[in-house]
């Protein structure tokens, strides 16, 4: 009796954290509503970002959706922008035209195709666009909707596996940092992103290793088939985007469970083996696809190919001198001051809610940077491995340490965007913050949940386990 009164108070506990989560992100992404990014950057990436759906569902509505391969893009005069939007992009002014387009329906006839994304998230929303009953304002408005409730189901499954893991405490730590965190609240409902997307390889490594302890060859199958269809979903929807971040994310449930249940470097190498082959063929199929859909408009097969290999180089570490004038800079650009760029980005900022002369104040210590969070998060670390040393069950300990060296082993999921893709990088500072969010930082507060969890909990002496004050519930 006593333990099923203990499941239901557990299941109790994550519909109230399910339904508490969904509350604070989906009027976060949708509106901004806790003002936790700024105004002006909020509504810029809205109206700018993702111009390039509102030009293909305008493309849908008159061509169909295979029209011009289904590639996402853009309604121009330019000629030069009409062979393609690769080297050359829309203007502010050219962007917010993909609205007043999409909104009234006249323009210019010209769609100028983006050829470097596969663009499944601008055939979804096509059809939905086409479905909704409701004049054009309405129907995005509720693309944008449906947009921020994905992302933020993404998330909450996200921090639902920490209160499986680790309990209340934790997961209430990750849940208020992710609605803080700004970047995510930026990209929570933006049609082009999709951000949903991009956590879904992650999401399905972190359920099928809590619910599968099988080590044989079927289990290693099975982990290959649901890392190739969870990528391949993710490159359906927005592309190569953030690609190398996607691929460690995915793989960092099994650096975890791999410490916490002791499964050894041999087998541990096996799983990623077969996580990542099934990644890898996901990734090279849809490679295949864009050429596919490049040879729609460019005519063969070939030049799709030859468009995935120039756009590689561009955004990476390509020869300045094969490329135009307007990229040589940030192919040129140092890798070590790409980073410190990103280091010193905010991942909060009280300056949204306070106003102050001081320049130091509003300038170091109001902005809560990532180079303060990666300092905080050490410190936490060590607090909680010095914690597993004073007493915990075996059980606790091999939890903490999993986490912290998970936590760890994430950073180089943005660190793998920011030093391959550099090019890429030193362009979209603007844009590229979110990788921080990818997911460093959620194992970071978790680590910081932890850490305070083991200081200030009580411990119970007949488990030698630690509980917070909250009660015994709170422990996983």
């Amino acid at each position: 009796m006593q333990h099923v009164r203990f499941s239901h108070g557990k299941t109790a506990q994550r519909l109230c954290l399910c339904a508490l989560t969904l509350l604070l992100l989906v009027p976060s992404f949708f509106s901004n509503a806790w003002h936790v990014a700024e105004r002006k950057r909020f509504l810029d990436e809205q109206a700018v970002g993702e111009c390039l759906i509102a030009g293909r569902m305008v493309k849908t509505r008159r061509d169909g959706i295979v029209s011009a391969g289904g590639l996402t893009g853009a309604w121009v005069q330019d000629t030069a922008l009409a062979r393609g939007l690769s080297d050359s992009w829309l203007s502010p002014q050219q962007a917010r035209d993909q609205y007043a387009i999409y909104f009234n329906g006249a323009g210019p006839a010209t769609y100028a195709p983006y050829l470097s994304q596969t663009g499944g998230q601008a055939m979804l929303y096509s059809v939905l666009d086409g479905l909704i009953p409701a004049p054009p304002r309405t129907r995005l408005a509720l693309l944008h909707l449906l947009t921020s409730l994905l992302s933020a189901v993404a998330l909450t499954l996200i921090i639902l596996w920490f209160h499986a893991e680790f309990g209340s405490a934790v997961a209430m730590t990750v849940a208020c940092s992710t609605v803080l965190s700004q970047w995510l609240t930026v990209f929570g409902s933006n049609l082009w992103w999709s951000l949903w997307a991009f956590y879904l390889p992650m999401i399905a490594a972190m359920y099928f290793l809590k619910k599968s302890r099988a080590h044989g060859r079927t289990a290693l199958i099975a982990a290959g088939i649901l890392c190739f269809a969870a990528v391949f979903a993710k490159c359906l929807v927005n592309g190569f985007e953030f690609i190398t971040t996607t691929l460690v994310m995915m793989l960092i449930p099994f650096v975890y469970y791999a410490i916490r249940h002791g499964r050894g470097v041999r087998l541990f190498l096996k799983e990623t083996i077969a996580a990542m082959t099934g990644a890898c063929l996901a990734v090279c199929l849809s490679l295949a696809i864009l050429s596919f859909q490049i040879a729609a408009v460019k005519g063969s097969v070939r030049d799709g190919v030859e468009h995935i290999v120039y756009s590689f180089g561009k955004r990476t570490h390509g020869q300045a001198h094969d490329y135009p004038d307007p990229l040589k800079e940030s192919l040129e650009a140092p890798t070590l001051g790409v980073l410190v760029r990103y280091l010193a980005a905010s991942y909060f900022d009280f300056n949204n809610y306070l106003t102050v002369s001081s320049q130091f104040l509003s300038g170091f210590v109001f902005k809560i940077r990532y180079a303060y969070l990666i300092a905080v998060f050490l410190a936490m670390s060590g607090v909680v491995l010095l914690r597993a040393q004073s007493g915990d069950s075996a059980e606790l300990r091999a939890r903490n340490v999993a986490l912290v060296c998970a936590a760890w082993a994430s950073m180089l999921a943005p660190l793998s965007w920011f030093v391959v893709f550099k090019a890429h990088s030193f362009v979209h500072a603007g844009i590229n913050f979110i990788l921080w969010q990818m997911p460093f930082t959620f194992f970071g507060f978790a680590v910081c949940g932890v850490a305070v969890k083991s200081v200030f909990g009580r411990k119970d002496a007949r488990s030698g386990r630690r509980s917070s004050g909250w009660s015994a519930l709170s422990d996983p």
